[in-house]
């Protein structure tokens, strides 16, 4: 019987280089609070990522939590629909107000010649995802920020390792957020981080992911317990060697997906886009309208093979109980983002994902296009 063949698979570092730095928190006997291997796994991660500073969280969804209360954030949000619903929780737990604007078709990201008109006077922010690891059109939302005065946040949760042409994508924005996740190309297990551009807003990022703690006996605000414990933190250096073979094997892995597809009737793989480097995170095809299958029968397809594919991002964010209430929510305003929703599908893609198995993923998604 074959192996269940999911969208993404961890990558599991060697044991043996793992064992060290479990031996180093046996000698410690620190387990959290800002442990030597969490310190180290920091300033790896600024030197590997080409960025200043950053602080790592439990999650990616505290980071999130975290960067809106530092930057104060109130009233309305704008967003994407296309994401995970975590980016649009984060607001709500936040008492912030989501508004959705629809996408770019061509980037699957916040389109932003529709951001300016849905801008209100209680705009505060623009929380942007760079999806699938694409860039957002960062130039013209930062241009567009600064104008008008709100805060940029970008959801970063898929572009670990992502630089455009003056460097690290995360440095863009007033934050960066980051998800560490054991589906993400770069793991902690659990995880997340948040990239700022100075000390103060580090140091402030430190304070809240630690209850609001200034020193043993002073708290100035109200915080959290979002810190990264050693144990994950460990997971995480020992894997952050692999980080370059992992992304090589993702990328040929890419190529022959789309050599495969390329002539496939009513099957579209998302084109790269720009020169931003990428680190093959995922893997979506669309199935369009004159493809004699739904996208459904062929998830299911697969799925009887044992090959769990993803409908990354079905329903959309905007389209569950919480949100439809929302204005912003109504699928007239979001046409691009609900036909990507119905459309999507996510193939396998991992640095374990063998050729067999990749071969038998193709041979599928081709069959289905034979009548």
């Amino acid at each position: 019987m074959s192996r269940l063949v999911t969208v993404t698979q961890p990558y599991l570092p060697p044991l043996s280089e793992l064992l060290p730095y479990l031996e180093r928190i046996w000698e410690s006997r620190i387990l959290t609070n800002g442990g030597p291997l969490n310190e180290e796994l920091e300033a790896e991660l600024r030197r590997h990522l080409g960025v200043s500073h950053l602080a790592l969280f439990a999650n990616g969804t505290l980071g999130l939590l975290m960067a809106f209360k530092v930057l104060a954030l109130s009233g309305e949000v704008i967003t994407t629909p296309y994401t995970f619903v975590a980016t649009v929780h984060a607001l709500s737990w936040s008492g912030l107000e989501p508004v959705f604007v629809d996408i770019d078709p061509v980037t699957l990201n916040l389109d932003p010649e529709r951001i300016e008109a849905a801008i209100t006077p209680r705009t505060t922010a623009i929380l942007p995802v760079h999806c699938y690891g694409t860039p957002c059109d960062t130039a013209t939302i930062g241009s567009l920020a600064e104008r008008r005065g709100l805060k940029v946040v970008y959801d970063a949760a898929h572009a670990f390792g992502v630089a455009d042409a003056g460097g690290s994508l995360l440095r863009h924005g007033d934050l960066s957020v980051l998800s560490l996740h054991a589906t993400k190309v770069f793991s902690t297990g659990e995880g997340g981080g948040v990239v700022c551009h100075d000390e103060e807003t580090l140091r402030h990022l430190q304070r809240v992911r630690n209850f609001g703690y200034v020193d043993e006996v002073t708290v100035d605000e109200v915080g959290i317990n979002a810190k990264l414990p050693e144990l994950s933190a460990a997971f995480g250096l020992a894997q952050l060697k692999h980080f370059e073979s992992a992304r090589s094997r993702r990328r040929d892995l890419d190529r022959t997906y789309r050599q495969a597809l390329a002539d496939v009737p009513g099957i579209r793989c998302l084109a790269p886009t720009g020169t931003a480097s990428r680190n093959y995170g995922y893997f979506p095809i669309f199935v369009e309208e004159d493809h004699w299958r739904s996208r459904d029968a062929l998830y299911q397809a697969l799925r009887v093979d044992g090959i769990h594919a993803r409908r990354y991002f079905y329903p959309l964010a905007s389209d569950f109980p919480m949100y439809t209430h929302l204005p912003s929510a109504s699928p007239a305003n979001l046409p691009v983002a609900h036909r990507a929703a119905a459309q999507v599908l996510c193939l396998p893609i991992y640095p374990g994902l063998t050729d067999a198995e990749q071969a038998r993923i193709i041979d599928i998604v081709c069959e289905s296009a034979r009548i």
